[in-house]
């Protein structure tokens, strides 16, 4: 979705991005085009995605981030692939100092909208992961739930989100477990195409700790998109240095 208006929104600064972002993208309408970091076409794609219904997801948290950071000090949180916000404003509300990612500025306006609606406040940034230009090692945690991940030859996505995890912090990454396995099919889908747990996981060096690596039954809100999946792969890991 572009930004029809003629002068464009009230911009102010945001330090992990190169380039403005709406100073409120309530008031200013879907997030535009020029404040966005990465392949226009990807923007686009999850645009028309988000666009095609009024609510993609639940509006609920995700569950395994909900287990998983239940023994972890709030610190600052990158959520990689928001959507439309439900963790992030779970995060926030939770203590956490929150920084939001993701590709659809139609999603990052509802989720902007969720985020005033709970009165909590996150810094949103509307870029692709490997674009974002986000400083290196500053986050305590790291959530990546079910993300889109494009894989490169040279793993910049597997790549960008180790980067991203401050010494001492948590990676997250879960996804739905099975659609590593299935066969390219004709909608287009190829799961050798995306990020997965395994792919992350052979990245790590003894700069790690592996504190989870499995399969397990999903904790999964009631409705949205993804409801049908059963059983996640979860990777967490904890950077030491």
């Amino acid at each position: 979705m572009t930004d029809n208006s003629t002068a464009g929104p009230p911009v102010s600064e945001n330090p992990l991005l190169p380039g403005p972002f709406p100073a409120d993208p309530l008031d200013s309408g879907p997030f535009p085009a020029a404040g966005y970091a990465g392949d226009p076409a990807v923007r686009a794609e999850w645009d028309g995605r988000y666009a095609d219904r009024t609510q993609l997801w639940s509006g609920r948290p995700n569950g395994a981030l909900v287990a998983e950071t239940a023994g972890l000090t709030p610190g600052r949180v990158l959520d990689v692939g928001c959507g439309e916000g439900a963790d992030a404003v779970w995060l926030a509300r939770e203590g956490w100092d929150v920084t939001a990612l993701e590709v659809s500025g139609v999603a990052l306006h509802r989720a902007a909208g969720h985020a005033r609606d709970a009165g909590v406040k996150i810094r949103w940034v509307h870029a692709a992961l490997t674009e974002a230009a986000l400083p290196p090692g500053s986050f305590d945690l790291v959530s990546a739930q079910y993300p889109a991940l494009l894989r490169t030859p040279g793993a910049a996505a597997e790549r960008a989100l180790l980067a991203a995890v401050a010494p001492g912090g948590t990676l997250l990454l879960v996804h739905h477990a099975g659609m590593e396995t299935r066969e390219a099919h004709d909608s287009g889908f190829d799961p050798a195409d995306y990020v997965w747990p395994s792919t992350v996981a052979a990245l790590l060096d003894d700069a790690w700790v592996v504190e989870a690596d499995e399969r397990r039954p999903r904790v999964a809100p009631d409705g949205g998109a993804g409801a049908h999946h059963t059983d996640d792969l979860v990777l967490r890991a904890r950077r030491l240095r």
